[in-house]
């Protein structure tokens, strides 16, 4: 049994195919079939149910995840503790986040924590939620950004809600106008991002919910494309509140108040693995983000040299 075979089966497992498995992994999907294959051989027994829903574990593979869980975790110990024995002189610190919070948090975050701690590398990866819940589990990263994302094998700090908003050309929804009906939002044209996302489930779930259609005339992958989309007046988006902050308080965005409907919201969370101490980089960081998203951005303690 090897590293890679039981990454492999464990992104198939988290992700539900093999080829968002292997995007996750970096590899290609014959890679992660053939590391299947192996393991499966090696142990004597299928480790999916092959179905048109896809790969869903059998009563062996369900038996071998949390060991395999373990596994990793021991090798992400392992890591950390060579880790540890870097110089004096310098540190590093790994981070896995979310695109949004990649793009719309962290420059902030990093430009404060870096005044402060100057000798710190710090290598950032981005991806879905479960990507960077994959990231940290392997080891690669120290701390994971995400967003509603909870794990037996992760502890989560909760920073804040980040309310998903419904946005639109203020030059076509004037103030009197913002506040709505969704079977009316149903009828306007709607742009969605990210299809198969967390956001783009959400989204979709009010109106399924509500027993409506929404009228989807555009679906982009990223956000920035929305935001550009929205401000064109092509249609309203449902979008991050820590996207659009900024737009909104400068009246580029309006936000639209959705009156009869439940508000769509979920949580900035911080995860790392629960049988792993944070280094005092990881810490410091820790404390820049939470000052960061309560509104007041605080810079960390600077070390003195010693």
């Amino acid at each position: 049994m090897e590293i890679g075979q039981v990454e492999a089966f464990l992104a198939v497992g988290t992700f539900g195919g093999f080829r968002r498995a292997a995007q996750a992994l970096r590899v290609t999907q014959p890679a992660v079939s053939a590391r299947i294959k192996a393991l499966e051989e090696s142990l004597g027994v299928p480790l999916f149910d092959r179905g048109r829903g896809g790969p869903a574990l059998s009563a062996a593979g369900r038996a071998l995840r949390p060991h395999a869980e373990q596994l990793l975790q021991a090798v992400a110990l392992a890591r950390q503790a060579v880790h540890n024995l870097r110089p004096a002189s310098g540190s590093a610190l790994q981070i896995a986040a979310a695109l949004s919070i990649c793009t719309y948090l962290l420059p902030d975050v990093l430009k404060r924590f870096q005044a402060a701690r100057p000798n710190v590398m710090i290598t950032v990866r981005s991806g879905h939620s479960k990507e960077v819940l994959e990231m940290v589990l392997r080891g690669e990263a120290e701390i994971g950004l995400a967003r509603s994302l909870h794990h037996p094998a992760v502890e989560t700090v909760s920073l804040r809600d980040d309310p998903l908003v419904l946005v639109g050309r203020p030059r076509a929804w004037p103030a009197r106008t913002r506040r709505v009906r969704l079977e009316a939002v149903a009828d306007q044209p709607l742009i969605f991002f990210d299809r198969g996302s967390s956001d783009w489930t959400l989204s979709h779930g009010l109106f399924r919910r509500a027993g409506l259609v929404p009228n989807v005339v555009l679906e982009v992958e990223t956000i920035e494309t929305a935001k550009r989309m929205v401000d064109r007046g092509i249609g309203l988006a449902f979008l991050p509140h820590l996207a659009v902050a900024s737009e909104i308080r400068r009246r580029r965005l309006a936000a639209i108040d959705i009156v009869d409907a439940e508000p769509l919201s979920r949580s900035l969370d911080v995860i790392h693995p629960r049988q792993r101490p944070l280094s005092a980089e990881a810490l410091a960081l820790l404390q820049v983000l939470r000052a960061a998203v309560s509104g007041t951005i605080a810079t960390p303690t600077r070390r003195r040299r010693r």
